[in-house]
């Protein structure tokens, strides 16, 4: 397994309803992307899929990547196309599952959103990550 620094939490800036196949398949056309942007990505509906396995390297924050793990939700942007948080209820309970989860498999990996890395101009997640799960490791 890769050494993991990272934890990297995402929206995926589409509506809530956008297909998953729709995602990928713009990394695909629109990015020339060989890799998934990220390792699981969460519908309106709270059900992940493990799309990336988490020995292989997601294209999630630029010069990050081979020290992270990547957890996207669908969603992120309003009727205008314009950043908010807008997690369902069902997909705040499977973040927070995904992220316990891999806080007790890579113990000393830090939880961000993606526009807390440098050099990102971006509202993803659309939520502060570091605050919203700052104290959730400390019984782990």
């Amino acid at each position: 397994m890769r050494p993991i620094k990272y934890i990297v939490i995402h929206c995926t800036a589409t509506p809530q309803n956008t297909k998953l196949q729709s995602i990928v398949n713009y990394w695909r056309t629109v990015l020339g992307w060989k890799n998934n942007g990220y390792h699981f990505i969460i519908d309106k509906n709270g059900n992940s899929t493990k799309i990336t396995p988490l020995d292989k390297i997601a294209n999630g924050v630029k010069n990050f990547n081979k020290y992270s793990i990547h957890i996207s939700y669908i969603g992120g942007v309003d009727n205008n196309g314009k950043p908010i948080d807008n997690r369902t209820t069902e997909q705040k309970y499977k973040l927070l599952y995904l992220v316990r989860e891999l806080k007790t498999m890579f113990p000393n990996a830090i939880v961000k959103g993606h526009r807390d890395f440098p050099n990102v101009k971006k509202d993803c997640p659309c939520f502060d990550a570091i605050t919203e799960y700052q104290n959730l490791f400390d019984y782990i």
